[in-house]
């Protein structure tokens, strides 16, 4: 016994020694009443310090694993935590699950999707670049705010959000266009909270949403989670189809419009300024909330901002925007943003406190700090300046190998692909599959079980040799299946 513990380097000693002596309790390798070897016997035996073994000895008895004899040592609990155990019950949890956990495990394409095997030409993300993440400004936007206020920090914080954060981004929304008077921000744990939250709060009159079609998976996924049918509109080259828009909202009855105008995900279009007033002057005549994703809205690489249809709406109070800097800073930052009218936030405000108490005030005071201390500005410049070099390289190798119908994409981290109606992308990933290239199918972006016949290349975390290489490759095996 004793002879298998090995030293992890940069761990104290002590806790290695205790949690060591935990697992040797826990699986009855030690016995209750069992006395233990002395302190200087215990320090031979691991080949540590004795100060160390009396540490984790204290550390045991503290955690009820270990009591002590005065005089005569220490020895193991007899009900040590882990070691009393009852008949086991053996439960089928599957008979216990309700449709929503079926239907969530059914949509979760990271548990079924392809595997990148070791060495894979991978174009499936739309993840930023790790490499171009700006670590020594994030630092020093930690040890700046903790030096300000560390201890209020890491307590707990407020359901609406942390509010530098909040004062920050409205003004950051004013500076976008948009009419902030009546409206207000409730800081969330990224995108798909802030649409969880909205979905959870709006009225369910007819179960019916409006989409684009194709548009972003998980958008698709948390509709059908929250058990809204989905009506999608067809793409035109700027944007929605207004005409089947308008023939949809004449038709039928809707609980809300999810649309995502800049760098739409997957097709990477731009709704056109002119369609984005003449849509909001035709969803002026329903009564319906429009959910705008600001998905990608900074990573432009030409041409001027585009105003995000909130701007557009001006006084009005019908859209409710979902903000997200994770496709342009930090992901690992949990942190989005909902605006809305007033009266709407302080409704979603209790469901976020219900749901989650608060996002990460931590996550949030060093996002404010590291924007406060204007490096997002510094940041953009450099990611799209790369961003923009990676598009074009990939547009014109797709340009040069892949014989498309048509190809979209203005900016942001993708491009999307339409072969001829008939061609199966999804044979031609298998193929690719086995050539060491893959990318995302475009059927799971569509709300009608269309999209066989496209597919979305992620570029922003593949290098230039391998962009060359993996499209070459998809051009070729296309070719060779079109026959």
């Amino acid at each position: 016994m004793f002879k298998d513990f090995k030293l992890i380097a940069g761990r104290p000693v002590y806790i290695q020694v205790k949690d060591y002596m935990k697992h040797l309790i826990i699986k009855g390798a030690l016995q209750g009443d069992q006395k233990l070897p002395s302190t200087r016997e215990m320090g031979v035996l691991l080949q540590v310090s004795r100060n160390s073994v009396i540490a984790a000895y204290e550390g045991l008895e503290d955690d009820g694993f270990v009591y002590v004899v005065k005089g005569r040592g220490n020895y193991v609990a007899p009900s040590a935590p882990g070691t009393v155990k009852g008949s086991p019950r053996i439960m089928d949890w599957k008979a216990h699950l309700n449709g929503h956990a079926m239907l969530a495990e059914e949509l979760d394409i990271m548990k079924y999707g392809i595997r990148a095997e070791k060495g894979t030409i991978s174009f499936t993300s739309i993840a930023p670049d790790e490499g171009l993440f700006d670590l020594d400004n994030v630092k020093r936007a930690f040890m700046d705010r903790m030096a300000v206020e560390g201890n209020v920090l890491l307590n707990y914080g407020y359901a609406k959000g942390y509010k530098p954060l909040i004062d920050y981004l409205h003004q950051y929304m004013e500076h976008k266009g948009v009419d902030m008077k009546g409206k207000d921000i409730l800081i969330t744990n990224g995108f798909t909270e802030g649409f969880n939250i909205v979905l959870s709060a709006l009225n369910r009159k007819s179960g019916h949403v409006l989409t684009e079609n194709p548009t972003h998976h998980t958008a698709i996924k948390n509709l059908k989670l929250h058990g809204f049918g989905i009506k999608g509109i067809p793409m035109e080259r700027d944007g929605i189809h207004l005409g089947e828009l308008e023939k949809a909202l004449d038709e039928g009855e809707y609980d809300c419009a999810y649309f995502v105008p800049s760098y739409h995900n997957p097709t990477g279009i731009v709704m056109s300024p002119e369609k984005r007033q003449s849509l909001m002057k035709l969803m002026a005549g329903y009564d319906i909330p429009l959910i705008e994703d600001g998905f990608n809205e900074e990573l432009r690489y030409s041409g001027s901002h585009v105003s995000p249809l909130i701007a557009t709406a001006g006084a009005g109070n019908s859209v409710i925007y979902l903000g997200s800097f994770s496709k342009v800073l930090f992901p690992g930052l949990r942190v989005g943003w909902v605006l809305a009218d007033q009266e709407l936030i302080y409704y979603l405000e209790s469901i976020k406190r219900a749901q989650t108490i608060h996002t990460s005030t931590l996550d949030q005071s060093i996002l404010y700090q590291y924007l406060y201390n204007g490096n997002l500005e510094k940041y953009l410049k450099k990611a799209r300046a790369e961003y923009k070099r990676k598009y074009e390289l990939t547009l014109e190798c797709c340009k040069q190998h892949v014989h498309y119908q048509a190809l979209t994409g203005d900016g942001g981290l993708h491009l999307f692909v339409a072969f001829a109606e008939g061609f199966n992308t999804r044979e031609l990933l298998e193929a690719c599959r086995a050539q060491g290239v893959i990318f995302t199918a475009g059927e799971m972006f569509y709300t009608d079980g269309g999209g066989q016949h496209t597919m979305r290349l992620g570029f922003s975390r593949v290098a230039d040799e391998d962009i060359r290489k993996g499209i070459e490759v998809i051009g070729k095996t296309a070719h060779k299946l079109m026959g």
